[in-house]
C-alpha cells in the first residue's frame, strides 16, 4: 500500500538533523509531560519515534484517502446554500479521516489536547497532505491559526478554543478586503464595543478568505474610530456558532478547487478581542503571516514532489522512436532539474522550520520563567535566522512548485494538456502559491534588507565553514567561489544610488542569495546521505552557477538610464 512518508525517505531524513536534539529538548521541556500523559515521550529517541509514527499515519491517510478523493473534489468544488459554504462531498471524508487519525491540534500543548509537535514535523505532515491534494492542505493547515491565539490570547480563550481545534474544528484568518489586499493598513471592517452585551461587534466585508466559513475565525478589524493606518487595527476571534456572518460569494478559481475562497459579510457579529487593541496588524498578523508562509512553503514542496513523481513515472513508461523518453537528454535534463529544485527547496523549508522551532520554543518557555542569558542569546540568534530564511523558503519553493508543475506537463507532451492527467491539476493548483500569503515580490521586499546589510553574506560564509567529506569539497569550493561575485553584485546595486534601480534589481539579488543558501544546504545533505542527495547536489550547484553568473552580469551591465526601456509609461517615447 502506498505511503507518502515511507515512499519518500528524503522527508524522514530531515528528522536526523543535528539541531533536532535541541528542538526536541525545548519543545518537550526536558520531557516534563512523561508522567502526565501516556503519549508523551520519555527521551529524545522516543520523541523521534513518536514523530515517525504520526508521519507514517499522515502518509497513509494522504496516499489512500486524500489523494484518491482529489479529482472528485476538484470537479465538484464547494458550493453556496442559504448564505453558507458547503464543502465538496469528498472533502467531508478527508476531514473525518484526519480527525479519526488524530491529525488536528498538531502544534498545541498536550494540556489542551494537542500533539505538541515541532514545526519541522507539522511541516512534513503539511507537505504530504499537499502532495495528495493542495486544496485540502489549505483547509487542514489553517489549524495553525490557533498558534496565534495560543500566543496572544487569554488563558480563558485558550481553554475555550484550542480543544475545539484539537478535535477538528476548522479555522480561517479573515484579513483581506475588496480595497485591502497586500496593503492591510487599508482594512476598514469596523469593530465597535457593545457595552450592554460586554462584547465587540463586527460590521463590514472580507474578501478572498480561504476556508471562509470555518468554525473559528481570526479577524483583522478597525477598532479605533478615525484612524486610517495599521495602528488602528486589532485582532478578534469570531465563533461561527454565534452567527452574524454570511457567505455572499464563493470565488470560481483556476485551481485548488477544494479550498473555498469566500466573500464574507459581517452584520453586527459578536466577537472577542484577541490580545490588546491596536496590535492587530503590527504584531498579531505578522505572526499569523510568518506561520502561513511556512505553511505555503510546505504546500509548495508537496506539489513540487507530486509533479516530479508524475513526470518521472510518465517518462519511464512513454516510448517514442523506439526509446523510453526518459533516455532523451532533453527529458532527463528537465527531470534532474526538477528533482534538484525539489531537494534543495525541501532542505531550505526544513532548515527554516528548525530555526522557527528553536526561537518559538524559547519564547514559549519565557512565558513561564525568565530565560538565562545563554537562552536569550540563543532565542535572538534563531529569531534573526528565521526572519531571514522565511521569505526565501516561501518565495523559492512557491516558484519551484510552479516550475515543476509546468515541466511535468512538458514531459507529458500533449497528454499533459488533457484533463484526464493529474499534471494539469497540479499546474492549476500551484499557480496561486507564489501569490497568496505574500507574493514572491513581497518576499523579495522582506528579504532585501538582509541582503544589502550583509546579513545573508555573513550567514552564507558561516555555513561554508562547516566540514564536508573530501569528495564533496570541490563542489563546495565552487559555491565558495560564487560568494565574491555575489558580494560584488550587492555593491554594484548599492552603488547605483537610485531607489528605483535598487527595487528593480532586488529580485536578481534575492535569487542569487537563495541559490547560494540552497547549494550549501543540499551539499550538507549529500555529505550525510549521498545515496539520496549527491545527484541533486551536483545538478543544483550547476544551476546556481548558471543562474548567479547570468544575474551578476545583468546587474554589472545595468545602468540607471536603462530603466526607461522597462517603464511601461515610456515605451511609446522609446519606440518613437
Amino acid at each position: 500500500m502506498a505511503n507518502y512518508f515511507t515512499d519518500h525517505p528524503e522527508i524522514g531524513f530531515h528528522l536526523n538533523h543535528p539541531l533536532m536534539k535541541r528542538i526536541v529538548e525545548l519543545v518537550e521541556r526536558n520531557y516534563e509531560d512523561k508522567d502526565k500523559y501516556d503519549d508523551a515521550p520519555v527521551n529524545y529517541d522516543d520523541a523521534i519515534e513518536n514523530y515517525k509514527r504520526i508521519l507514517d499515519i499522515t502518509g497513509d491517510v494522504s496516499a489512500n484517502v486524500i489523494e484518491p478523493n482529489a479529482e472528485s473534489i476538484d470537479l465538484e468544488g464547494p458550493h453556496l446554500e442559504n448564505g453558507r459554504m458547503i464543502y465538496a462531498s469528498k472533502t467531508f471524508e478527508n476531514i473525518e479521516a484526519t480527525r479519526q487519525a488524530g491529525l488536528w491540534g498538531v502544534s498545541m500543548p498536550r494540556r489542551y489536547g494537542g500533539l505538541n509537535l515541532p514545526n519541522v514535523t507539522s511541516s512534513m505532515m503539511s507537505e504530504m497532505i499537499a502532495a495528495a491534494d493542495g486544496g485540502f492542505q489549505n483547509i487542514w493547515s489553517l489549524q495553525s491559526c490557533i498558534d496565534t491565539l495560543y500566543e496572544f490570547g487569554s488563558e480563558e480563550q485558550r481553554k475555550k478554543y484550542i480543544p475545539m481545534v484539537c478535535e477538528g474544528a476548522t479555522m480561517s484568518m479573515d484579513l483581506t478586503e475588496p480595497d485591502a489586499g497586500s496593503d492591510l493598513q487599508r482594512v476598514m471592517l469596523k469593530a465597535t464595543y457593545d457595552e450592554k452585551e460586554d462584547c465587540w461587534r463586527l460590521n463590514g466585508v472580507k474578501r478572498f478568505i480561504t476556508n471562509g466559513d470555518s468554525d473559528i475565525h481570526l479577524v483583522l478589524a478597525r477598532s479605533e474610530e478615525g484612524t486610517k493606518d495599521g495602528r488602528g487595527l486589532s485582532m478578534f476571534i469570531y465563533d461561527k456558532r454565534q452567527g452574524g456572518v454570511d457567505v455572499r460569494h464563493i470565488e470560481h478559481k483556476l485551481g485548488i478547487h477544494g479550498s473555498p475562497t469566500c466573500e464574507l459579510v459581517y452584520k453586527n457579529a459578536k466577537a472577542e478581542l484577541c490580545g490588546t487593541t491596536r496590535m492587530g496588524l503590527i504584531k498579531y498578523v505578522m505572526a499569523l503571516m510568518n506561520g502561513a508562509r511556512l505553511g505555503i512553503a510546505a504546500q509548495s514542496v508537496g506539489v513540487a514532489q507530486e509533479a516530479y513523481n508524475e513526470a518521472f513515472s510518465y517518462a519511464q513508461e512513454r516510448t517514442q522512436f523506439g526509446q523510453r523518453i526518459i533516455e532523451f537528454p532533453a527529458v532527463y535534463d528537465m527531470l534532474s532539474r526538477m528533482k534538484a529544485k525539489l531537494d534543495a527547496g525541501r532542505s531550505l523549508l526544513y532548515q527554516t522550520a528548525r530555526y522557527v522551532d528553536l526561537y518559538k520554543a524559547l519564547e514559549d518557555i519565557q512565558r513561564d520563567r525568565k530565560l538565562t542569558v545563554e537562552e536569550r542569546t540563543e532565542m535572538k540568534k534563531y529569531t534573526r535566522l528565521a526572519d531571514a530564511f522565511t521569505p526565501l523558503a516561501k518565495g523559492m519553493n512557491s516558484e519551484y512548485a510552479n516550475q515543476n508543475a509546468y515541466d511535468a506537463i512538458s514531459v507529458h507532451g500533449g497528454s499533459g494538456f488533457i484533463m484526464e492527467y493529474k499534471s494539469q491539476r497540479l499546474y492549476r493548483d500551484a499557480r496561486i502559491f507564489s501569490i497568496y500569503e505574500g507574493t514572491t515580490q513581497l518576499q523579495v521586499v522582506a528579504a532585501i534588507r538582509y541582503i544589502t546589510n550583509g546579513t545573508y553574506t555573513g550567514i552564507i560564509k558561516e555555513m561554508l565553514e562547516a566540514e564536508v567529506p573530501a569528495e564533496l569539497k570541490p563542489l563546495r569550493n565552487r559555491v565558495s567561489n560564487l560568494v565574491e561575485q555575489y558580494e560584488e553584485a550587492i555593491e554594484a546595486v548599492k552603488g547605483k544610488n537610485n531607489q528605483e534601480a535598487h527595487d528593480f534589481l532586488a529580485r536578481r539579488l534575492y535569487d542569487m542569495t537563495a541559490n547560494l543558501v540552497m547549494s550549501i544546504l543540499i551539499i550538507d545533505d549529500a555529505s550525510r546521505a549521498p545515496e539520496l542527495f549527491l545527484k541533486s547536489a551536483n545538478v543544483f550547484v550547476n544551476h546556481t552557477e548558471e543562474q548567479n553568473t547570468g544575474n551578476s552580469l545583468f546587474i554589472k551591465n545595468f545602468k540607471v538610464e536603462d530603466l526607461k526601456f522597462y517603464c511601461a509609461e515610456q515605451k511609446e517615447d522609446v519606440a518613437s
